[in-house]
């Protein structure tokens, strides 16, 4: 199968070639974004037919790519390193077009390729890849547990890093919601064009999704952050919050943003060098930390003490699981925090 997607790329290429020939509207642009497009689709087409012969289930299976209709489809554009140059500051892509860019950072190195995108509010961002070094941070011979939640984001065995729910998108719900009710009166009818008023009640509220966002990815990221740093090995519960979305929980679940605070902590925890275990959620709320002992039924969803009838353990529900973590990664689970004694050696994960 790595051979046919090899032989596709030459293949894929000469039809480019030959539709640029025969349409003037695709001479018009740059050929490099057009034939990373092109590399893009077989290599995933390539994917998706190999797991589909190797009898993958559809879960971990990679899926045919689709086709991007137009008005559904935010503009995005790779090019590789043939295809833009940096220069006095700006930023020249193939097809004569020069970029006045607003630096956030400085490059560490010299990118390998960008991409050129536009987000919902019209902004255009270029995002570059480069090599970078990682950062490891000074050990602290300390080990965390981490159990994701939907009443706390995320609830871990140190009580000063716990993650409350920020509730970003329940503070701007009101304004997103009279933003909302002004598209649906100005909706424009089938075959019409948008009204000015339409257009600028969807901006409105394009903006209010736009913020809650960054809202949620800077408080990931602070947490995220702080825990990276004062701990060197973290057991976090590996936890796909899809199946929230068709619960009862479904807009706290999503105001939660689990899986991109989840991210972050990988993103970070990989930036500085710390080890991440990732914990099985199976039976997580129903095992002991004290004494391993399972529950014979699941805890109910309002029951929010765990009480083990083995050894007699009491504790918080989700402090129980997040020390559940650190036991199932094989770390020891010494002291309230899950820290160890200053100097000794933290155990490896079975």
């Amino acid at each position: 199968m790595v051979t046919r997607a090899r032989r596709s790329a030459p293949q894929g290429d000469k039809m480019l070639t030959e539709a640029r020939t025969a349409m003037g509207w695709l001479r018009e642009g740059a050929s490099v974004p057009q034939q990373q497009t092109v590399r893009g689709f077989g290599k995933s087409r390539a994917k998706a037919l190999k797991d589909i012969k190797a009898g993958l289930p559809m879960r971990p299976r990679a899926g045919m790519p689709r086709i991007k209709r137009k008005r559904d489809a935010l503009p995005s554009l790779n090019y590789t390193r043939r295809g833009f140059r940096l220069r006095d500051g700006c930023l020249h892509l193939a097809g004569d077009i020069a970029l006045t860019v607003v630096w956030s950072r400085d490059l560490p190195a010299d990118p390998t390729s960008v991409r050129v995108y536009r987000d919902s509010l019209g902004h255009w961002y270029a995002s570059f890849v480069v090599e970078t070094a990682a950062e490891p941070l000074p050990s602290t011979g300390r080990a965390i547990g981490i159990d994701w939640g939907v009443r706390e984001t995320a609830t871990t065995t140190s009580d000063a890093h716990d993650l409350p729910h920020a509730r970003h998108g329940r503070t701007a719900a009101a304004k997103l919601a009279r933003y909302q009710k002004q598209t649906a009166r100005r909706k424009p009818a089938r075959g019409k064009a948008a009204s000015k008023g339409y257009r600028a009640a969807s901006r409105a509220a394009a903006k209010v999704h736009k913020k809650v966002a960054r809202q949620r990815q800077d408080t990931a990221r602070k947490w995220a952050k702080a825990i990276v740093r004062d701990f060197d090995q973290l057991a976090v519960e590996d936890f796909k919050p899809k199946f929230l979305a068709k619960s009862t929980m479904a807009r706290k679940a999503a105001d939660a943003a689990i899986g991109a605070t989840r991210t972050a902590l990988t993103e970070m925890a990989r930036k500085h060098g710390r080890i991440v275990h990732l914990v099985h959620p199976a039976h997580t709320t129903m095992d002991c930390s004290e004494c391993g002992a399972r529950t014979k039924h699941a805890l109910p969803l309002s029951e929010r003490t765990y009480a083990c009838t083995a050894c007699g353990a009491v504790s918080p529900r989700d402090e129980n699981s997040a020390r559940v973590m650190l036991v199932r990664a094989g770390l020891n689970p010494d002291g309230a925090d899950g820290g160890s004694p200053p100097g000794a050696p933290l155990p490896e994960a079975a």
